[in-house]
């Protein structure tokens, strides 16, 4: 082969690609055969088998039971507003954002005391096995499953306080800021870094997405004068949304 040339399997991907893309194969229709695929461009049974592979891992098909390969539905992409903390204003973040864009979110949490890994002991700048608050949340969209988020919060910053656990007491889902504004702490810098990577299955179940999907993985910490208080995983299907920073200059 040639440098520069793509191998077989991949050229047919993105020859059916652009079908699909264009329009010449919208979606429900019916990928041709791995049969028709090999007598249609000329190549092997594995090359057809492949390229198919190609396109299912990239979500533009989707097999059905007992019935063949279709193209599937694509989604148009919806924005995630985040403009990382902000001043208390008796609101959760999460409620403010989609406030924003006109949406109606909603979500369930579920918290208890853990002990931190060693990864999330780094982020948080804590001895690995120290308690921390973890909480679970699955955000919804009108409904429909939106983001996953867990959060880990030091206690030895929070334990014994009105605001050990995130959702519940006086200020239960005020959010990070609040909530630490509420036992003295100051919080003024935020981190969020933003990846990409498959979804893990459970992940994939939880907010009905296709195995194989990618997802949009945030890691986000909250500073209180160089000290972490709060660090987060948050979890978005890539290919329903997109993250929208708000970002001010001074």
């Amino acid at each position: 082969m040639a440098f520069g040339e793509q191998p077989a399997y991949l050229r047919v991907a993105s020859d059916l690609r652009e079908k699909i893309v264009n329009g010449a194969m919208p979606p429900h229709t019916r990928l041709p055969s791995q049969a028709r695929i090999r007598e249609e461009y000329g190549v092997s049974d594995t090359v057809a088998l492949e390229a198919r592979k190609v396109l299912m891992a990239e979500g533009l098909v989707e097999g059905r039971s007992g019935s063949g390969t279709y193209v599937r539905e694509r989604p148009v992409p919806r924005r995630i507003a985040r403009a990382g903390y902000r001043p208390a204003a008796g609101s959760s973040p999460f409620r403010q954002e989609q406030g924003e864009s006109g949406a109606h979110g909603t979500w369930e949490s579920r918290s208890e005391q853990d002990e931190a890994s060693p990864e999330i002991a780094l982020r948080l700048g804590i001895p690995s096995g120290d308690r921390v608050m973890r909480t679970r949340y699955l955000f919804r969209e009108s409904g429909e499953p939106l983001m996953l988020s867990t959060s880990w919060e030091p206690l030895a910053v929070t334990g014994r306080t009105p605001v050990m656990l995130p959702e519940e007491g006086p200020l239960g889902g005020c959010g990070v800021v609040e909530r630490m504004a509420a036992i003295g702490i100051v919080v003024d810098n935020v981190l969020e870094e933003v990846g990409a990577r498959p979804g893990l299955a459970e992940e994939l179940m939880a907010l009905g997405g296709v195995p194989g999907h990618v997802v949009m993985a945030v890691e986000r910490t909250y500073y209180a004068s160089g000290r972490a208080v709060e660090t987060a995983d948050v979890i978005v299907p890539a290919d329903r949304y997109r993250l929208a920073y708000h970002l001010s200059v001074k």
